[in-house]
């Protein structure tokens, strides 16, 4: 099963080695790494995507609860919550192609960020299925030249944020 854990990290040199170091010595490959830094100066929140069984992902969160750094973990996938990527896409377009790129754009709600009418740059923000439906329409209209995708991130719906999720849940590492 995919798996989206945000994590409350310490900002501090070497914090986020040992963390994904802890995924990758127990075999599993993360999907997908986003970090960026809360309101608090000190403290950053990574979103990682990984897969696998529902209890060996448990298993990982009671590891990394136990690393100094980690302030805290939530395991987004256990409840609701609301999920984006943002991709940026060049094409490489054909004659018409550029016409082409404005409806497809419409169609999504993207936004053309170079409008040549040879290569265009357009941006998303979707979910993650759109996102993939999107490149492939995109692959459609002309020659992809270039695609970056942020890497999920992720907050749960409701009253419950990360933060108020320290407050009621320390760790007990």
């Amino acid at each position: 099963m995919r798996h989206v854990i945000s994590v409350l990290l310490q900002n501090e040199v070497g914090a986020l080695t040992r963390m994904t170091g802890l995924f990758s010595s127990r075999g599993y490959n993360i999907d997908s790494l986003n970090v960026a830094p809360t309101d608090e100066p000190t403290v950053s929140r990574v979103t990682i995507v990984i897969s696998g069984s529902d209890s060996a992902i448990a298993q990982v969160n009671t590891q990394l609860a136990k690393l100094v750094d980690v302030v805290n973990i939530h395991d987004m996938t256990l409840g609701d919550h609301f999920e984006r990527e943002l991709v940026i896409v060049k094409l490489k377009l054909a004659t018409g192609g550029y016409a082409k790129v404005l409806t497809l754009a419409r169609k999504f709600g993207a936004e053309v960020l170079d409008d040549s009418q040879v290569s265009c740059t357009v941006q998303l923000t979707g979910r993650l299925a759109e996102i993939d439906e999107f490149i492939a329409s995109a692959a459609s209209i002309g020659e992809v030249s270039a695609v970056a995708r942020s890497g999920s991130v992720a907050v749960s719906k409701g009253e419950v944020t990360l933060s108020s999720y320290v407050r009621h849940h320390r760790l007990t590492g």
